[in-house]
């Protein structure tokens, strides 16, 4: 017997390279020698060698010829597990790079599948194939026409290149016919990125027609790629899209960008370009780079590239720790609305930030400290209010620095009182041109101070559930005195849960908070020990004197503020429900809103609604009462239908309305959507927009298979 085992490892290693010093593994269930050069294994057979793991129930291994005859049924598998060959018989070289395989199949990546007649191993890097037909769709026994299949004369998979060569290939849906291409290439479903062709897709719009896009993916190098799509309509629209991406070793550059020539605007080059990048600096800095322009207005919305109506450029270097915060940026406005004009906005602007929190040691709390400057300049030079209306100077420009100093510490009371004392300190100082109201240099410091009383109750009921109450008083006081400064960066004014006990409720720095004031409120949530937990909070600001700060939307208005009531409900399997009123003593609505979630196994839910008085404060002479949402449901595991849609109950019209329908399934994803844009105005008309989509799953990286398909038994 031992004599035996070494004559199995001799002739093994006698029949492997001398060179590469590797050795094969074989077991089964019997081994025989006949002669001097012939091994038999039979029963169970497996062999290992060079990552190659190969199964077969009877192997014949000839010194003489160094060849192996396999009986089957055969699995050869490759290292990575990517590639496996199955068969019915085999005539390989030993170390099962080159060979004759019949009734065999090659699948690839466990997705995609080529059955052939017979297949020849070359060089090990070749697979060729005859007489095949590919598919990653499953095949049931009562139903063997898989959904979709490419049947071709001859196909040859590189495994270097990783790239499958199809000649004289034939495209079949659900077994018919539907193309004939005499040669085609694509990737196999372990490269991720290749040149050439992508698949189509259809979109048909009431003012473009019906058009195909074929976009050609070119790759340029291990770090950057190119997609060009070339978008022709019936309606002699011809466009060109691209989109160009570069990744360097500190962050990532995408440029996406095209050009038209349609009949909505004859006789001229339509297009856009859009540019983002991210870039990772020294010291923990990071970059953003964005760009964007368009030729008009009306473009972005009539080719379904984005609805946005200003567009922001920028340029920004910030960095946030977590007691610090620094940030400086440059923007450019374009906007894209009727009412406005980009002369007559802040066209470009320019700000520095640098924000940062510290103890105060023997003083105790904490402290923080943030300077600011920010500049905004208009190319108009117009120093009145002449082309829109809106009580700004057409050509005001504005230059500001600011520092702001605050601090807070807080004290443990007897009865489990928590005391606070805070205040703020801030100082500005503006520079103001073109402007014939506010011309000139002036400065403002303001101050805040006050003290907070919080009396947290904790009870924890029977059923395990934790109820805490929290009634909070804030007494402030602040100067009464107005100053004379144009307000451009805080004229939206947010009453919420988030602010009731904040000492400025204005966003920006043009606007302080004026005159003593107490917020006054009372919280409570409970924790449920199912998971879910549910929180109200009412509130209310009380003003020695109304100084006439707020407009009447924000609820904040008034000696006395508007009551505001705010709800949130969370459930474990993914419900959540906030809502939030801005009430008056008669229970009339200044301002409300309400948002329902909900990210299920099957269903997903974003809606909103919200509702707001109109306030020329805000630029709004009318009411907004307008309604959203957008719904996914998944029908079955395959299919997925989506609801989308926004309705405007002033105009009494919906503004969007869109549904569509996907499949998806182990081997393809279909998707079809219909969508309406119902709005119109002078540079953009009521559009319907119809788009197809089709993806085979099993070819390149991009697309990732669904469950698989269900066979009846």
């Amino acid at each position: 017997m031992t004599r035996l085992l070494a004559l199995i490892c001799l002739l093994l290693t006698l029949a492997l390279p001398a060179a590469a010093q590797d050795r094969a593994t074989l077991v089964s269930d019997s081994l025989s020698i006949t002669g001097d050069t012939r091994l038999i294994a039979e029963g169970n057979v497996e062999v290992f060698f060079k990552g190659r793991r190969l199964k077969a129930s009877r192997i014949v291994f000839d010194q003489a010829t160094n060849r192996l005859e396999i009986t089957g049924p055969i699995v050869l598998t490759e290292e990575s597990g990517d590639i496996l060959i199955l068969a019915s018989q085999a005539d390989l070289q030993a170390d099962m790079s080159e060979g004759i395989l019949t009734s065999a199949r090659l699948v690839l990546n466990r997705q995609l599948q080529l059955a052939a007649n017979q297949m020849v191993r070359v060089s090990g890097r070749y697979t060729a194939l005859q007489t095949v037909a590919a598919s990653s769709c499953k095949v049931c026994e009562g139903d063997p026409t898989p959904l979709w299949e490419i049947r071709a004369r001859r196909v040859v998979h590189d495994e270097v290149e990783r790239q499958i060569y199809f000649d004289r290939a034939q495209f079949r849906l659900g077994g018919i016919p539907v193309l004939y291409i005499p040669r085609l290439r694509m990737p196999d479903p372990t490269l991720k990125r290749a040149t050439g062709f992508l698949m189509p897709s259809l979109r048909t719009t009431s003012q473009l027609g019906t058009g195909i896009k074929l976009p050609y993916f070119l790759v340029l190098g291990k770090s950057s790629d190119l997609t060009l799509t070339p978008y022709v309509t019936l309606r002699d629209s011809t466009t060109l899209d691209l989109r160009y991406r570069r990744a360097f070793a500190t962050g990532l550059l995408e440029v996406t960008g095209a050009l038209t020539r349609d009949q909505l605007d004859p006789g001229r080059t339509r297009g856009y370009l859009f540019v983002d990048g991210t870039f990772s600096l020294p010291e923990r800095f990071g970059l953003t780079i964005k760009g964007q322009t368009v030729t008009d207005p009306a473009y972005l919305l009539d080719y379904g590239i984005a609805n946005i109506d200003r567009l922001d450029s920028r340029i920004e270097v910030k960095r946030t720790r977590r007691n610090e915060h620094i940030s400086a940026r440059i923007i450019s406005f374009q906007t894209l609305r009727e009412d406005e004009d980009d002369s007559t906005i802040p066209s470009i602007i320019a700000d520095i930030t640098f924000h940062r929190r510290f103890s105060l040691g023997p003083l105790g709390g904490e402290g923080g400290l943030r300077f600011q400057t920010h500049n905004h300049y208009r190319s108009s030079s117009n120093p009145l209010d002449g082309l829109d209306s809106d009580t700004i100077a057409d050509g005001r420009d504005l230059g500001r620095f600011s520092a702001r100093i605050d601090w807070r510490r807080s004290f443990l009371l007897p009865m489990g009182i928590e005391g606070t004392v805070l205040g703020e300190v801030t100082a500005d100082a503006y520079r103001i041109a073109q402007d014939t109201a506010f011309a000139g240099s002036t400065t403002r410091t303001h101050a805040n101070a006050g003290v907070e009383l919080r009396w947290p109750w904790i009870k924890a009921g029977r059923n395990g559930a934790t109820h805490v109450i929290e009634p909070v008083v804030q007494l402030l006081y602040a100067s009464s005195a107005a100053e004379t400064l144009p307000n451009e960066d805080s004229a939206l004014v947010e009453f919420d849960e988030g602010n009731l006990f904040a000492l400025d409720r204005f966003p920006g720095s043009d606007a302080v908070e004026r005159g003593p004031r107490a917020n006054v409120g009372i919280t409570w949530t409970r924790y449920a020990p199912e998971g879910w937990s549910m929180g109200l909070t009412v509130g209310r600001v009380f003003r020695e004197a109304d100084l006439g700060q707020f407009g009447p939307s924000s609820g904040l208005a008034g000696k006395q503020s508007d009551w505001l009531a705010a709800v949130n409900f969370t459930l474990a399997d993914g419900l959540a429900v906030t809502g939030r009123l801005v009430i008056d003593d008669e229970l009339n609505i200044s301002k409300g809103e309400a948002r329902v979630t909900l990210n299920g196994p099957k269903t997903s839910i974003a809606s909103s609604v919200i509702w707001a008085v109109p306030d020329l404060l805000e630029n709004r002479p009318d009411p907004t009462q307008e309604f959203t949402f957008d719904a996914r449901r998944r029908l079955n595991p395959n299919w997925t239908a989506k609801l989308s849609g926004r309705y405007d109950f002033v105009a009494d019209r919906g503004t969007v309305a869109g549904l569509g329908l996907e499949f998806l399934n182990e081997c393809v994803r279909f998707d079809v959507s219909l969508s309406r844009r119902f709005t119109s105005s002078t540079s953009v008309t009521p559009t319907t927009d119809f788009g197809l989509s089709l993806d085979l799953v099993g070819f390149g990286g991009g697309v990732t298979g669904g469950p698989a398909r269900t066979c009846r038994q």
